[in-house]
């Protein structure tokens, strides 16, 4: 059966929206998908630090826009009693992105891909937690979104092998995501790539360290950088997923 959501806009249909992300990175699924982008084309702009799910979860699937498009199919979402916003939610494929990624890198610089968590957020993220510690919910772990720059050695080095090396590995509590190639100078291009982790399970220091700059990933890998780091907490609900 389809998830639904009513006026999405409206106070009742954000709070439904944020109870709902509560337990969950997306709409349905473990991946950001079509769903996503339905709801997401719903909403008249970012929810407000209220609804802190909510937020997270909008920046989160922003942020995936800006980067390379969500290509996941989902399993089914209604939303009812609003229009969509459709010239908000272009989504440009992966090809597109990559073939246009000179041209943005300046913009790229200046663009904050999931925004600074303000006080707000962080009063409601706090109280939120306190309600959920005192109704005896259990916590499980945390789980991170990374944005990491991936460096080749010089102008010459292959960039498809670089990425192919890259989402060689393999680890229990990572997965990669969507990427594209960022200009840096001289003919070199760097490789961005998001990343989820969790906490529990992987660590960004020994991932780097033991993994991405040690044979044979090293042929094409010169170093990695952590652009950005954007932590949630998973929380047990029963029958959720």
């Amino acid at each position: 059966m389809a998830v639904a959501f009513h006026n999405v806009n409206s106070e009742s249909g954000l709070k439904k929206l944020d109870d709902y992300l509560l337990t969950r990175s997306y709409i349905t699924g473990y991946q950001a998908s079509k769903d996503d982008i339905t709801v997401y084309s719903y909403l008249a702009k970012p929810p407000s630090a209220e609804y802190v799910n909510a937020l997270r979860w909008y920046k989160h699937i922003d942020a995936l826009l800006r980067i390379s498009g969500v290509s996941g199919e989902g399993a089914g979402v209604i939303v009812e009693g609003s229009a969509p916003i459709t010239e908000a939610v272009a989504t440009p494929p992966a090809d597109d992105s990559k073939a246009s990624a000179a041209e943005d890198d300046d913009d790229d610089d200046d663009v904050d891909l999931f925004g600074e968590e303000t006080e707000e957020e962080k009063k409601a993220a706090e109280e939120r937690a306190a309600a959920l510690k005192a109704s005896g919910k259990k916590k499980e772990s945390g789980k991170s979104s990374v944005l990491m720059d991936v460096k080749p050695w010089d102008d010459e080095t292959d960039m498809k092998k670089l990425e192919e090396a890259v989402r060689s590995v393999h680890m229990e509590g990572l997965t990669f995501g969507a990427s594209k190639l960022v200009p840096v100078g001289y003919g070199i291009k760097k490789l961005q790539i998001m990343l989820t982790i969790v906490d529990d399970l992987v660590s960004v220091d020994d991932l780097i360290e033991n993994y991405l700059t040690v044979e044979p990933i090293n042929e094409y890998v010169q170093s990695c950088d952590i652009d950005f780091c954007y932590s949630e907490v998973l929380m047990e609900r029963a029958g959720d997923h």
